[in-house]
């Protein structure tokens, strides 16, 4: 049986280093995982006052209902101030409301934090966490994924070389061996 895995990038950025990232670790996953990506830029930011009948932005609607397709998530994400992107908070509160129906409830997921710093993202992957902990989502501990000094990473042909493939395939195969412990 085929399982469902959404990637969510947290950078909106046309060359975002995060979904160049997120494009090479799509590669790596077994064939009886279906990856998908959950667009989040258009996504108004959350205010209850609108998570009424009537009220609910047809975005949010579309976004919960697709995310709870999903079996499990990978979030990819850049640091912002030693945080997460706001879009990306954003997405994360949309999907866990109206209280009570959180699409996120017990779905496995990885944090990849990609960063042109040598800290490579190390505090928002930890911000990520705690949201994520507390939305009740598993989250994978090791090994860490803390991509730093991207841009020093991919060769002339925008591509990963060999060795940095080889460490995202090792963070891909314990996710998925991760996701399968949970899911089975």
């Amino acid at each position: 049986m085929t399982k469902k895995i959404g990637f969510i990038v947290g950078s909106l950025r046309e060359g975002s280093y995060n979904k160049k990232v997120a494009q090479t670790f799509e590669n790596l996953f077994p064939e009886t995982v279906e990856v998908g990506y959950l667009e989040i830029g258009q996504l108004p930011f959350y205010n209850e006052d609108l998570d009424t009948e009537g009220n609910v932005p047809q975005t949010w609607t579309d976004f919960r209902n697709e995310a709870a397709s999903y079996d499990g998530f990978v979030f990819f994400t850049p640091e912002y101030n030693r945080s997460v992107p706001a879009v990306l908070k954003n997405a994360i509160d949309v999907g866990s409301r109206p209280y009570g129906a959180s699409i996120w409830d017990g779905k496995p997921a990885l944090v990849v934090s990609t960063s042109i710093g040598a800290i490579a993202g190390f505090g928002a992957n930890h911000h990520l966490r705690q949201s994520l902990a507390f939305l009740n989502m598993p989250t994978l501990q090791q090994p860490e994924a803390y991509i730093g000094n991207v841009s020093n990473l991919l060769e002339e042909t925008g591509e990963f070389p060999e060795g940095t493939v080889g460490f995202f395939q090792t963070i891909t195969d314990a996710y998925v061996a991760f996701f399968n412990k949970l899911t089975n």
